[in-house]
């Protein structure tokens, strides 16, 4: 069975000023986006699967979607505030969904098959999606719940412009031994990589730390394991208005567990985001050669 790409994009982008997973990046109009279809397709991926918000769906599908129709089985999911599990509400004033993990959760219904999970904003490079296709080809044989994830150094993950944040990594002998989550992630003028954890203390990081950007392999396993995850999350957190399931941290918990191992998978390809303004021409540039040494066509 082919994989399937599940690409996150429902956020609006309130760092960057709007909706950048349609902004233009490539030479012809491309957007990150279409190079993440484009890399899924020639690894071998038989279906996308766009988690997006109702209101931009029309633009949404037209400017994406349409353009691999002929090429990719398309299929949209759509990350509402409301879709809880029965017995929870919104609680008064929340206005944003709940993180990451319930955004995957929003696909629960259009993903029957092995699938990545990838930011809309962030160009991955070719050879991570391959070496994902590799990894689902040869794991048939792994405990239905089997997880992966594609690693990157963080100092290649950092913004010029300001703070990001991520999913720092503990690695040992191939196999994630833990993630957590730290914001406020930025290079000081004396060099040094600091971040918040997660209890807001500045802690000082190394920039060959391995850390998540997101880009996860999952069985269809997950979805039921995910579900019971977020209620539990509900129960503690529901009332607030905003606090946020991140899929890092269900992971973490479902190693901390025992009840999955997660491979981390290395990749020789590129990695570079878009979250603010000022990163638009680096992300340009760095599409342009990548074009030129031949790893991409002039126009998708």
């Amino acid at each position: 069975m082919q994989p399937t790409l599940l690409i996150l994009a429902a956020g609006m982008g309130s760092r960057y000023g709007g909706l950048k997973q349609l902004d233009p990046m490539g030479p012809n109009g491309e957007t990150v986006l279409d190079y993440s279809v484009y890399d899924a397709i020639r690894a071998g991926f038989g279906k996308v699967v766009f988690v997006i918000r109702r209101d931009f769906a029309d633009a949404f599908r037209e400017a994406v979607g349409d353009k691999f129709a002929d090429r990719i089985e398309v299929e949209y999911a759509f990350q509402e505030l409301t879709d809880l599990p029965e017995g929870f509400s919104v609680p008064e004033g929340r206005e944003k969904p709940w993180g990451t993990a319930h955004a995957v959760r929003a696909a629960r219904n259009a993903v029957d098959a092995p699938f990545a999970v990838i930011n809309a904003d962030d160009f991955y490079g070719q050879d991570a999606y391959q070496q994902l296709a590799d990894y689902f080809k040869t794991s048939k044989d792994q405990p239905e719940l089997r997880t992966c994830m594609v690693g990157y150094r963080l100092e290649n993950t950092l913004s010029e412009h300001g703070s990001v944040n991520r999913g720092l990594c503990i690695v040992e002998n191939g196999t994630l031994q833990g993630v957590e989550e730290h914001s406020v992630i930025a290079k000081g003028e004396d060099g040094v990589i600091r971040g918040s954890n997660l209890t807001d203390q500045r802690v000082n990081l190394n920039a060959d730390d391995i850390v998540s950007m997101n880009f996860w392999g999952f069985s269809p396993a997950l979805f039921a394991t995910l579900e019971a995850h977020f209620i539990d999350f509900l129960k503690e957190h529901g009332q607030e208005a905003k606090s946020e399931c991140y899929i890092p941290t269900v992971i973490d918990d479902l190693i901390q567990s025992e009840q999955t191992e997660c491979a981390v998978i290395e990749t020789s390809g590129s990695w570079f985001g878009v979250t603010y303004p000022e990163d638009k021409p680096f992300v340009q540039e760095s599409i342009q050669t990548l074009i030129a040494n031949g790893e991409y066509p002039a126009k998708l």
